[in-house]
């Protein structure tokens, strides 16, 4: 009879990924957004972005934030990105 080798299993869940972090200066790219620190929601679309544009979101703050992207998708419905919150431990404020 042959021994078979047995491997344990945790029962924690796994992340295959972490959400990419990001500052408020980086932010290059349309997409949904979470601050790290107050749960806040951000859906920056491609205009918010536009060269030679006005900006359309500003944030004033004396302390540092960091952002973590939830999709690309700016429209992203906000029952997925509450998941995907809660996948990586950032209690959602929305």
């Amino acid at each position: 009879m042959a021994l078979r080798e047995v491997e344990n299993q945790s029962i924690q869940a796994k992340h295959r990924s972490s959400l990419p972090e990001i500052g408020w200066e980086d932010v290059s790219e349309p997409g949904t957004y979470v601050d790290e620190a107050s749960g806040d929601l951000f859906r920056i679309p491609k205009e918010a972005l536009a060269a030679g544009g006005s900006p359309m979101v500003i944030r004033e703050s004396s302390g540092a934030s960091r952002l973590r992207m939830l999709s690309k998708d700016p429209y992203m419905p906000t029952l997925k990105a509450r998941l995907l919150c809660a996948q990586n431990n950032i209690h959602p404020n929305f």
